[in-house]
């Protein structure tokens, strides 16, 4: 198959199709500007020459009104003769000085030139100075009159002699008029033609290639006899019809490889998958590896299996699960150092893959056991995890197997999840045991704040009976038996309200009716009246179970001081349901003096217990006192930080 690729430099091209596109366009342009100044020109110079031949003919005018006013001062009447005089005088001027821009131009011909020049001096040399000269004598007879005719023949004749050159130059105006005419057909049909050739040709023999090359005629080639765009093209198009020939002519192995790698890929989807499902069920660390072990070999047809965990501190290697392995390998294998065999290299973080084991040399160590098990390949994985290595896990092929580097990417993607799954095993065991001890340290505090007490103070006493029965002091051993009586009964009250609590269970939404049943057996076990205010909202949150049982374990507590303790006639008890749950419980005993009660070491009322359930729960617990005053114990739970939706999150929504 050819691999030709379309970004093969072509040839260099000599003059390119836009090079003379603009050459031909600039030539046109050139010509054409060359031609219509002409013209202009032309037409420039015949508006000044018109302008002229009117100034010329005013001469033969000026100069009868000159005659007409010198006749007017003869005879003593009002006349303008200086001012004809000027204006004579300046209309000479003007055509001697022209004017561009009105324009006024006086053919620029010799002949011309000199006729004007002869007319100039005939009037400044002759006939101003007889016209002056006959004003000032007031003669009948008059010099000016007689040089009149040939002043006036003059002008005449720079009259006559202008017309005659614009009639040559108006015949000439015409001529290339005419000639633009002519040379914008020639040009036209020569642009044609060029385009035609250089453009319209070469495009219609493309859609001809296109159209023979989507009916699958990939053998077609076009000739490249240019060196521009369009040879270029061609050159390109051949090269596309040779590639397009060839991916053609291999399209059914390509499909086909293709089609095998995507059934690879979702084998190992699959795979994945399954594996996934598999380790996300509940099971011990010992099932986990051995139905990890089973499917890895069964995706890789592997006709052995092992999973080794790693003892980082003693640098060993612990076997936790083995398929297809003999006893004897399994027990030479139970637990070996790291060093010892491929596993621990693989332990490391490295991958190990050996496609014959027959070419390895063994060492004294016996690294190579399985060798003697008949096998002939093997491959060992690191199982990984964020943070470390936790172990490794083999497969043993009897017979020799060359793994791909997707398969190593799959066993490590495995390893992977293997190893996530035996850590969140870890760390669901760690959790259950702090919550074990956190529940222990508060069962411990409780009987340490109500049995442990009890039971110190009936110590106490015994003593005190011990001693008086000794002294025979009957008066002091009825006082203290019904003391020991009353002890006991605090006591067994205590064991049963323990008992009570540490069984106490709570489904979603029941809280409402557990305080009541708490207030209702607080009441029958003492004269204290309470009194219970639940002020409700629409907007209430619902507190979730652990929550629900920590807020009733804390108003159990609560009471409980105020019914050993406050000696109080009342208590009253407000649980607030809103968006924040708070909980009050307020009485009118005794009270105790905070300063005091922190500065034992044993944590009197309960206290400890109380702050710790609430900050189990993210709650803040205030306890506030004097002496004498009673006791408030405030407890609030604030709602959660809710969390802002994105924007892209918004518009999806919107």
């Amino acid at each position: 198959m050819s691999t030709a690729p379309l970004a093969q430099p072509l040839r260099e091209r000599s003059h390119g199709l836009f090079t003379r596109m603009v050459i031909l366009a600039v030539t046109t342009l050139v010509g054409t500007l060359v031609m219509i100044s002409g013209t202009l020109w032309l037409s420039w110079q015949l508006e000044g020459a018109a302008s002229a031949i009117n100034d010329a003919g005013s001469l033969r005018m000026r100069a009868n009104r000159v005659e007409i006013d010198l006749s007017l001062a003869r005879e003593g009447r009002d006349h303008q003769l200086p001012a004809q005089l000027a204006r004579m005088e300046q209309t000479i001027e003007r055509l001697r000085a022209g004017n561009a821009a009105r324009p006024r131009l006086l053919p620029n011909q010799p002949e011309i030139r000199a006729q004007l020049d002869r007319i100039s001096t005939a009037w400044y040399e002759h006939l101003k100075p007889s016209a002056l000269a006959d004003a000032a004598e007031g003669a009948s007879a008059s010099s000016y009159v007689e040089l009149l005719p040939g002043f006036v023949e003059a002008a005449d004749g720079l009259v006559l002699m202008i017309e005659r050159n614009n009639a040559e130059k108006t015949r000439l105006l015409r001529a290339s008029q005419l000639g633009l005419a002519v040379v914008a057909s020639i040009g036209a049909v020569t642009l044609i033609c060029l385009l035609y050739f250089w453009i319209a040709r070469p495009v219609k023999r493309l859609d001809n290639g296109l159209q023979r090359m989507a009916a699958r005629e990939f053998s077609l080639r076009l000739p490249v006899d240019r060196r521009d765009e369009f040879g270029t093209l061609a050159e390109g198009f051949n090269l596309m019809a040779s590639e397009l020939q060839a991916l053609y002519s291999d399209l059914a192995s390509r499909v086909d490889k293709q089609t095998a790698e995507l059934a690879r890929r979702n084998r190992e989807l699959e795979a994945l998958y399954d594996m996934t499902a598999f380790l996300n069920r509940p099971a011990d660390s010992e099932s986990i590896c051995h139905g990890f072990v089973q499917r890895v070999m069964a995706q890789f047809d592997a006709d052995g299996g092992s999973v080794r965990m790693l003892d980082s501190h003693q640098g060993k290697l612990h076997l936790l699960a083995a398929d297809g392995l003999s006893d004897d390998l399994i027990e030479a294998e139970r637990c070996q150092d790291v060093g010892e065999c491929f596993s621990g290299k693989a332990a490391g973080g490295q991958s190990v893959v050996i496609a014959d084991l027959r070419h390895q040399l063994p060492t004294s160590q016996g690294c190579y056991r399985c060798i003697g098990e008949g096998f002939s390949s093997i491959a060992v994985i690191p199982i990984e995890i964020q943070n470390g290595v936790l172990g490794s896990f083999s497969l043993h092929f009897r017979e020799a197997k060359l793994l791909t580097s997707a398969d190593r990417q799959l066993l490590e993607t495995l390893g992977h999840h293997l190893g996530v799954a035996l850590d969140h095993l870890r760390l669901s065991a760690t959790a259950r045991q702090l919550a074990i001890v956190e529940e222990r340290t508060l069962v411990a505090q409780g009987l340490h704040d109500s049995i442990a007490q009890a039971l110190n103070f009936l110590n106490l006493e015994v003593q005190l009976l011990g001693d008086a029965v000794a002294r025979e002091n009957l008066t002091e051993v009825r006082a203290i038996v019904p003391q020991l009586r009353r002890g006991v009964e605090e006591s067994y009250q205590d064991v049963r309200e323990l008992l009570h609590n540490f069984r106490a269970k709570l489904d979603h939404g029941n809280l409402r009716d557990a305080v009541e049943a708490t207030i209702a057996r607080f009441q029958g076990q003492c004269s204290t009246k309470a009194h219970l205010a639940i002020r409700d909202s629409r907007d209430a949150r619902a507190l979730d179970p652990e929550q629900q049982l920590q807020v009733l374990f804390i108003l159990q507590e609560a009471l409980s001081n105020v019914r050993k303790h406050a000696q109080a006639e009342n208590v009253t008890i407000t649980v607030q349901l809103g968006r924040d749950f708070r909980l009050v419980v307020e009485d009118d005993g005794r009270g105790f003096d905070p300063d005091v009660v922190a500065a034992k070491s044993d944590g009197q009322f309960g206290l400890h217990v109380m702050r710790e359930r609430a900050q189990r729960i993210s709650g803040k617990l205030a306890i506030t006192s004097q002496p004498g005053d009673g006791v408030r114990v405030e407890l609030a739970l604030p709602r959660p930080v809710e969390a802002r939706p994105s924007r892209t999150l918004k518009r999806g929504l919107q």
